[in-house]
């Protein structure tokens, strides 16, 4: 069986502005489709979608107690002053005038001290107050944000905290830092990597335009998934991003084989042809082994997760649907012209065809090859070394306490925390959905009120009766942030032990729901399911590759090979967050965990993006080997003639990722750094080091293909288009 790459290139390149017509149709019809369905199809809810308990608790406790607005509490303000105290005219006065602005409903509609007395509204130090109030929409939340952070008012100090203005100021933090990486970092980065790599401005310039085109229509694709999906706003972020790194990497293998092979002497729709027959065969499976990657994550239970690999697994597809047809169109138009605006130094012609990068790495593979059985030892050892602190990885909840002091929800929560001890908008609430009448769990609930009051890691704790039916509800407060390690092991032992050892032999339904109780479903929702995804992926890239090279020893060695480059990278990220190794020195933060969703999300992209490279190198090595039979010499070339590209793609993602981890967002800088020294290990140790003395060790054994294999397709990647002799059937172009 023969992918038919080669015939895809040559009619692109035949008829090019055909094929450029048809992408830039299907460009506008994307842009059209953004533009009418995707602006208010995406949410910024998401958690877990398997019916977890914390959503079984809720929903009971909604349908016992139907929400009353004039009662409803989602975020508190906090007033203090540290001259006066609240019955000074002043103060009474500065309150009314808060509660009078017309311009935000929920503060209008509030109570306050003045109105209910002093009963919990009051410090024990008697300076601040709290005002609760019900904010009812993103647009009031950030009218009340922004109110907060103009204020000005003398000796009074205002914050405000809560579930809404928290929501707010997470997704402003994850929305800057994203714009940070992307555009004023990443890209910039990207533009100049690719100048250096090319050496001409319109060379450079062809993978971001290839980049820009595939983003597009995957918007386009994506706008009308969430008409039939419910997918997270994150998912523009992560098509964006994946789809720079995407774009950039095919068309960098696809160029630089077409100007290879224009060195070689062919002619500009031959070589045009010989790219489509290998370089861009390899960007078909390379982009088949991301797509399967990231249908891992759709195996995750969770709508943000999954949100995420609809984005990745779109953008994918038409990135490599660009690379096929897309790109050898707009070389079939520039030709030649494509090395047009050279730069000095870097753009001499002779840079290109001496390939120093080549030069360097094969004078380090040469080398490895002369000892190899010493050197794999000593670099696996190091990556194992480098991979040993991710048994000490402890996921959880990036909370409150991360937030940069600027933010007003976590100033607000400071206040709180320090004034008023016993209150917050995010109880533990253990709702007795059925059976709370009977005597026995009347006084059970009773009895566990007063157990966890005396317990330090809770608070008083208030039980509600509903007025009809037998359902009753115990709000607790539980100390500290809610999404903090200690609150949920706090909770997570109220759920698994406490609770049901109270009302054991009734015959009650007791569910723990609130804040805390859904950060553990959240975490339960993205880390119990990494076994299995993590074999689903293993497992059909192994076949994949299996299928690709027809031999199972290269599939192995390039899926252990990933393994090793995702398990350093863990380990480092644990090193550096969990432990502070370098925190100062990189600008990071530390942290008591990595955040539940980084794990899971970095092994999906990391496998996806790093076998790109193997898939590239190894494609190489095979053509080679096929040519001459030596298997060693087969590996020099391969490092040495893919060098620049594996050493500029991955510098590129890199420079992108990187942009991630200068942000503020600690999550961002774990997934950022690990993304970044996971690719540098990759494009480094893992290929000048590790696969050449793992081949040259394995000798012919590296194409071996069992017997009762044999029956595979012959998928040929970068199937030597110098063996075929290939040539682009002449027709007149368009």
């Amino acid at each position: 069986m023969k992918l038919s790459t080669l015939s895809v290139a040559s009619a692109s390149a035949r008829h090019p502005w055909r094929t450029i017509g048809a992408w830039l149709a299907v460009s506008a019809l994307a842009v059209v489709t953004v533009a009418i369905l995707l602006g208010g199809s995406l949410t910024t809810e998401g958690g877990p979608t398997n019916n977890p308990e914390s959503e079984r608790a809720e929903d009971a406790r909604l349908k016992a107690f139907p929400p009353d607005p004039a009662s409803a509490v989602t975020d508190i303000v906090v007033v203090r002053s540290e001259q006066r105290t609240v019955d000074a005219p002043q103060f009474e006065s500065f309150v009314r005038e808060i509660v009078a602005d017309d311009e935000i409903t929920a503060l209008a509609a509030a109570r306050t001290y003045l109105d209910d007395g002093e009963s919990g509204l009051v410090s024990a130090d008697r300076h601040a107050t709290i005002i609760p109030v019900a904010l009812a929409s993103e647009a009031e939340t950030a009218a009340l944000v922004d109110w907060v952070e103009r204020f000005e008012k003398g000796s009074f100090f205002v914050a405000v905290t809560g579930d809404e203005t928290l929501e707010h100021d997470f997704n402003l933090l994850a929305q800057e830092d994203l714009e940070e990486g992307e555009l004023r970092f990443g890209l910039p980065a990207a533009l100049v990597i690719l100048l250096l790599v090319f050496g001409a401005v319109v060379a450079g310039l062809l993978p971001l335009l290839m980049a820009i085109v595939s983003i597009v229509v995957a918007l386009g694709l994506t706008a009308l998934l969430a008409q039939q999906f419910e997918l997270s706003v994150f998912v523009v972020n992560m098509l964006t991003v994946v789809g720079l790194a995407l774009g950039i990497d095919y068309s960098l293998f696809v160029v630089s084989r077409y100007r290879e092979e224009r060195e070689r002497g062919r002619s500009e729709l031959d070589a045009i042809a010989a790219a489509g027959a290998t370089a861009s065969r390899a960007v078909l499976f390379s982009g088949s082994a991301f797509v399967v990657a990231m249908f891992g994550m759709l195996l995750v239970p969770s709508s943000i997760m999954r949100s995420l690999a609809a984005g990745a697994i779109v953008v994918g597809i038409a990135s490599v649907a660009a690379a096929l047809s897309l790109l050898p169109a707009v070389l079939g138009v520039l030709g030649d012209r494509v090395d047009a605006l050279r730069i000095p130094i870097v753009g001499r012609r002779s840079l290109e065809h001496a390939n120093p990068e080549g030069r360097f790495w094969g004078a380090i593979v040469r080398a490895v090859l002369r000892r190899p059985a010493l050197t794999l030892v000593a670099s696996v050892a190091v990556l194992v070394a480098l991979a040993a602190p991710i048994f000490g990885m402890d996921a959880g909840r990036i909370g409150i306490g991360t937030l940069p002091d600027r933010f007003v929800s976590k100033q607000g929560f400071v206040m709180l925390d320090a004034d008023f001890p016993n209150r917050t908008t995010d109880p533990v609430e253990i709702v007795v959905a059925e059976g709370a009448l009977q005597p026995r769990a009347a006084r059970t609930l009773n009895d566990l009120r007063s157990k966890l009051t005396d317990d330090p890691r809770f608070g008083p704790g208030q039980i509600t009766r509903a007025e009809t039916g037998d359902a009753a509800v115990l709000s607790i407060r539980v100390k500290g942030d809610p999404s903090a390690p200690a609150a949920i092991d706090a909770v997570r032992q109220l759920r698994d032990e406490l609770v049901p050892q109270a009302f054991a032999g009734t015959d009650t339904e007791v569910l723990v729901g609130g804040t805390t109780s859904e950060n553990i479903d959240y975490l339960a929702s993205v880390i119990d399911p990494a076994p299995w995804v993590v074999a689903f992926v293993l497992a059909l890239t192994l076949v994949l590759l299996t299928v690709i090279f027809r031999s199972a020893v290269v599939a192995a060695t390039a899926v252990a090979l990933n393994l090793l480059s995702v398990g350093a990278a863990y380990g480092l990220l644990v090193l550096v967050f969990q432990h502070g190794v370098g925190v100062g020195l990189f600008g990071f933060e530390q942290a008591a965990t990595i955040e539940g969703w980084v794990p899971l999300f970095l092994f999906s992209v990391l496998f996806g993006l790093s076998m790109d490279y193997q898939v590239l190198l190894l494609s190489r090595i095979k053509e080679r080997h096929e040519q001459t039979g030596d298997t060693n010499g087969a590996v020099s070339f391969g490092v040495a003639s893919t060098a620049r590209i594996i050493t500029g793609a991955a510098l590129i993602i890199v420079a992108v990722f990187a942009g991630f981890a200068r942000g503020e967002l600690i999550e961002f800088q774990q997934m950022g750094f690990g993304v970044a020294v996971a690719l540098l290990l990759d494009a480094t140790i893992i290929r000048s080091v590790v696969l050449p003395s793992a081949m040259a060790l394995l000798g012919r054994w590296n194409w071996y293909l069992p017997r009762w294999l044999q029956w595979l397709p012959r998928l040929e990647v970068d199937a030597g288009a110098d063996s075929r002799g290939i040539v682009a059937q002449e027709a007149p172009r368009d």
